[in-house]
């Protein structure tokens, strides 16, 4: 008999592997054919009930995967922000990361595209737990002198809204360092007190 450890860690993985076949099919195929049973063909399930026993429905399914490609995302951009010293750095690094992670997963990033063209009620509280991180960032800065003062949500929400562009442009085969350069110096200027143009942050 299993633990209740084993059966949580095994309900993760089928979780995880629906919802990663859920990402390679929305992809793939688009919204309208990203049905249980196409997903069930890409993972290898025997029926779709082994779907619907951990999701509830379409839209239940469609969070876990924004869910994943979320979580999936701040791993990759973990070590390159936490290497990054004084907020200066950390922004760049914030804005380099994520576009070279969208990069990497250009499937990714085509799937939440399919969800939010289709405009699918998901993702909503995922953007906005993104927007507030990038306003901690934004207020850590302004507390040390490296940033100006200014709106940090309103910022956030710029900062957020350009990467999204770009990752629509780094899909579509633009290059990943050319955005990144023009991202980081834009919100640099942005964002930077005067008397840091010249002295930085220590970043």
């Amino acid at each position: 008999m299993r633990s209740p450890g084993t059966r949580q860690a095994a309900t993760e993985a089928r979780r995880a592997q629906i919802a990663s076949a859920a990402i390679a099919v929305l992809a793939e195929r688009g919204y309208a054919e990203t049905t249980f049973e196409a997903i069930c063909e890409h993972a290898g399930l025997s029926s779709k009930r082994l779907i619907t026993y951990h999701f509830s429905s379409k839209d239940r399914l469609f969070e876990a995967v924004v869910q994943q490609v979320v979580a999936d995302a701040a791993a990759f951009m973990r070590p390159a922000i936490q290497a990054a010293h004084g907020a200066r750095a950390q922004l760049e690094a914030f804005i380099r990361s994520n576009l070279a992670f969208v990069a990497r997963n250009p499937g990714h990033v085509r799937a939440v595209q399919q969800i939010a063209f289709n405009k699918a009620p998901v993702g909503v509280g995922e953007r906005d737990a993104a927007i507030a991180r990038l306003v901690a960032l934004f207020e850590d800065g302004q507390r040390t002198g490296a940033f100006r003062s200014f709106d940090c949500t309103v910022m956030g929400a710029a900062l957020r809204a350009s990467i999204d562009a770009m990752a629509e442009r780094v899909v579509e085969g633009a290059d990943p360092g050319v955005c990144a350069d023009e991202l980081a110096e834009l919100f640099d200027r942005a964002t930077r007190a005067e008397e840091s143009a010249g002295a930085g942050d220590g970043g």
